[in-house]
C-alpha cells in the first residue's frame, strides 16, 4: 500500500466518487478507509469508528466474518471464473440456488436469476415482468408503477421508476412509462396528513387512481421497497404493502419487491415482505448476501410466475437477459457462506433487539435537540434523523450543520452517512450494546456542535 502522505496528496484528485459531486470531493476530500475489524472501520491515520453505516447497508455481519473469506480463498484457488450463459453451469450456483429457494420460501419465491449487484437485481425484473406479459398474451403491459421517495438503483430503467429527482434529473429523459405515487411519508407528503394508517388508506386510493388512469392492461408491475432506504428510511405502516399486494392481484400487476436492502435479517425479520407478510412476485436482492465482500445478486421469481416462463413452447420466455458475472463461482460460494452464517448468527433477532434500543437511544436525541424534526425507524437496525432549522416550518438544515454533525460524530467515534438533510443509521446487525451506545454519543455530540452546544 502506498504511504499515508502518497494517498492524502492524490486524494480525489484522479477518482471520481459515485454520489458526489467532483469538485466536492477535491475540496472537501473524503475519508481515506484502509482497514476494518469487526463492526470498526479504521482510516489513514489509524483513527477507529463504529460503522454506523454497515458498508453501504451490506456488511450485516461485520468485516471479520472469516467462513466468507476463506470461502471466497478457497474457490478463487478452484475455479476463479466461468459463466453459467447458456450450456454451462458450476457447482456454488447450483447449491445457492437451492439454499435460496429454501430461505425464500415463507415469500413464496423459488427461483433464482443471478445478477452482479441491486441495480443489476432491479433492472432484470422489470425486464422479466414485461417478458411475462408478453408470453402470456397481454403485450400492451408494459408500464411500471413505483413510489415517491423510493430508491432503486441507477442503471436507465431502474433510475425510472426511482422516485427522488437527485437521480433523475441531470440524466433525463429517462425510460417513458414510468409513473409514481405519494410515498406513505407522514412527516411530508402532499395530503398533509400525519396519521400513518389515515396516510396509508390516501397512497393507496392514489394507486387505485393512477392505475384507472393509465388503464390496468398497460401495466406490468409496481415495484416498491418493504421500507424505504435510501429515501430517508421510510417504513410504511402496517397496512400499505398487504393493500399494495391486495390492489396488483385485483388488476393483474405483478408486485416486485426490492429487498436489496431489506432480505437478511435488517428489518428484524428475515425479509421485509414477511415483515409485512406480504408475498410478492419477484424479489431483487443483492448487499448482504455476500455481507458486501464480492458484489453478487440475485432475482427470486414465485412458483406461478416461474410455471409462465418454464411451461412456454412459442419461444417467447428465451432470457435475454444476463451480465457477465451473473453467477460468478466466487460471489456463489461467497452467498453460501454468507447464508449459513447468516442463518447460525440468527442475526435477525439482534437486529431486532439493537434497533430497539437504538429507536429507543434516538427518541431521548430527538428530546434533547430540536435540530430533529424526524425520526424514522422501529423495525430492526435501520433508522433516520431528519435534520430542521426549526420544527414548526420543517425548514430542512443547509450542508454546513449537516456537516458539522457528520464530521464531530465521525471524531467521536461513529461513521454515519448523511443524505440531504437526513442521517441514515444502518450498522452491521451483529452490533452488540456497547456499540449502539458509542453511535448514540457520537450522534450527541455532533448535533450539540452543530446547536451551538458545548
Amino acid at each position: 500500500m502506498k504511504d499515508a502522505n502518497f494517498l492524502k496528496a492524490h486524494n480525489a484528485k484522479h477518482l471520481w466518487h459515485p454520489m458526489s459531486h467532483p469538485a466536492d470531493s477535491l475540496a472537501n476530500p473524503p475519508d481515506i478507509i484502509v482497514e476494518a475489524e469487526g463492526v470498526e472501520i479504521i482510516d489513514v491515520d489509524g483513527h477507529r469508528t463504529v460503522d454506523a453505516v454497515g458498508g453501504l447497508w451490506n456488511v450485516n455481519l461485520g468485516y471479520s466474518c472469516d467462513p466468507v473469506k476463506q470461502a471466497i480463498r478457497a474457490q478463487l484457488d478452484r475455479l476463479p471464473y466461468y459463466s453459467i450463459f447458456r450450456g454451462t453451469s458450476n457447482d456454488n450456483v447450483i447449491e445457492l440456488a437451492e439454499m435460496l429457494r429454501d430461505f425464500f420460501e415463507p415469500d413464496g419465491l423459488s427461483r433464482a436469476f443471478f445478477t452482479s449487484g441491486g441495480s443489476d437485481s432491479v433492472e432484470v425484473a422489470l425486464r422479466l415482468a414485461r417478458q411475462y406479459h408478453k408470453i402470456r398474451g397481454e403485450a400492451g403491459r408494459v408500464k411500471f408503477l413505483s413510489l415517491k421517495k423510493g430508491y432503486h438503483g441507477t442503471h436507465t430503467l431502474a433510475a425510472s421508476v426511482n422516485g427522488n429527482a437527485n437521480f433523475r434529473t441531470q440524466y433525463e429523459p429517462l425510460m417513458p412509462g414510468c409513473h409514481h405515487i405519494p410515498a406513505p411519508y407522514p412527516y411530508r407528503n402532499p395530503f398533509n396528513e400525519t396519521d400513518p394508517a389515515r396516510l396509508a388508506q390516501l397512497c393507496l386510493a392514489a394507486l387505485e387512481d393512477e392505475i384507472r388512469f393509465q388503464d390496468p392492461a398497460t401495466i406490468a408491475a409496481f415495484i416498491m421497497e418493504p421500507v424505504l432506504g435510501a429515501g430517508g428510511v421510510i417504513p410504511p405502516h402496517e397496512s400499505f404493502m398487504p393493500g399494495v399486494r391486495e390492489i396488483c392481484s385485483k388488476h393483474g400487476i405483478l408486485l416486485i419487491a426490492d429487498e436489496v436492502i431489506t432480505a437478511f435479517g435488517r428489518t428484524g425479520s428475515w425479509t421485509g415482505c414477511r415483515h409485512w407478510g406480504v408475498q410478492p412476485d419477484m424479489a431483487c436482492t443483492a448487499k448482504a448476501i455476500t455481507n458486501g465482500y464480492f458484489p453478487f445478486g440475485a432475482v427470486m421469481i414465485a412458483d406461478h410466475v416461474a410455471e409462465v416462463f418454464e411451461g412456454d413452447t412459442s419461444g417467447k420466455a428465451a432470457i435475454g437477459s444476463g451480465y457477465t458475472y451473473s453467477g460468478h463461482p466466487v460471489g456463489a460460494a461467497a452467498a453460501i457462506a454468507c447464508l449459513r452464517e447468516t442463518a447460525r448468527l440468527q442475526v435477525k433477532d439482534n437486529a431486532a433487539a439493537r434497533g430497539a434500543q437504538m429507536f429507543a437511544g434516538l427518541q431521548a436525541l430527538q428530546d434533547k435537540h430540536p435540530l430533529i424534526g424526524d425520526l424514522r425507524g422501529g423495525h430492526g437496525l435501520m433508522c433516520a434523523l431528519e435534520l430542521v432549522s426549526d420544527r414548526a416550518g420543517k425548514t430542512p438544515v443547509d450542508k454546513k450543520t449537516i456537516g458539522t454533525v457528520h464530521r464531530v460524530a465521525y471524531e467521536t467515534g461513529t461513521m454515519i452517512r448523511v443524505s440531504g438533510p437526513n442521517i441514515i443509521l444502518s450498522p452491521p446487525l451483529v452490533v452488540k450494546e456497547g456499540h449502539v451506545e458509542t453511535m448514540l454519543a457520537s450522534l450527541d455530540a455532533g448535533l450539540s456542535a452543530a446547536s451551538g452546544g458545548d
